[in-house]
C-alpha cells in the first residue's frame, strides 16, 4: 500500500463511479482514482502495473468478473499477494450468503453503499481515513 498510490474502484455503474469521484473531490483525498467496469479489466491492470496501489473498493455484481472472482485470483496471484492492497467491498448487496462469501476470502471490510450521498461521502471518509493510519508493510 502507498499513501500516495491511486486508488483503484472496479464498478460498472457509471452513477456510482459519480459519486465517489465526487466525495472524494469534496473531501480533499488527493489519491487519483482509477475506474474499472469489471473485475478482469481491473485485474490486467494490477498484473501489469508497478505502481502500489492505496486501495481498492470493489463492487460484487459487475459483469465479464465479480468482485468476489477477482478477490479470489488476487489471492491466488504471488505478485498481487505480496503487494498487500487493501482490499474493501463497496456494494448494494447485503445478502448474508454474499458477506459470507466475502469474508471467507481476505477482504478487509464490506460496506453497503448508503443511499443518501451525505451518508455515502461518510463511509468514504471513513474507509480511507482508516487505511491512512494503519500500519501496513507496504506503506511508503
Amino acid at each position: 500500500m502507498s499513501l500516495k498510490g491511486p486508488i483503484i474502484c472496479i464498478e460498472d455503474d457509471l452513477d456510482d463511479q459519480f459519486l465517489l469521484k465526487t466525495a472524494v473531490s469534496e473531501l480533499e483525498i488527493p489519491n487519483r482514482i482509477l475506474f474499472f467496469e469489471n473485475g478482469l479489466e481491473a485485474l490486467l491492470y494490477l498484473e501489469t502495473t508497478h505502481e502500489q496501489p492505496f486501495l481498492i473498493l470493489c463492487d460484487i455484481n459487475m459483469p465479464v468478473m465479480n468482485g468476489l472472482e477477482l478477490r479470489e485470483r488476487i489471492d491466488g496471484n504471488a505478485y498481487l499477494k505480496k503487494k498487500a492492497i487493501p482490499f474493501v467491498f463497496l456494494s448494494t448487496a447485503d445478502n448474508p450468503q454474499i458477506v459470507n462469501a466475502a469474508y471467507n476470502s481476505t477482504i478487509q471490510g464490506f460496506y453497503k453503499k448508503l443511499s443518501s450521498f451525505t451518508s455515502f461521502k461518510g463511509q468514504i471518509k471513513i474507509i480511507v481515513d482508516y487505511w491512512q493510519h494503519c500500519l501496513h508493510p507496504n506503506t511508503r
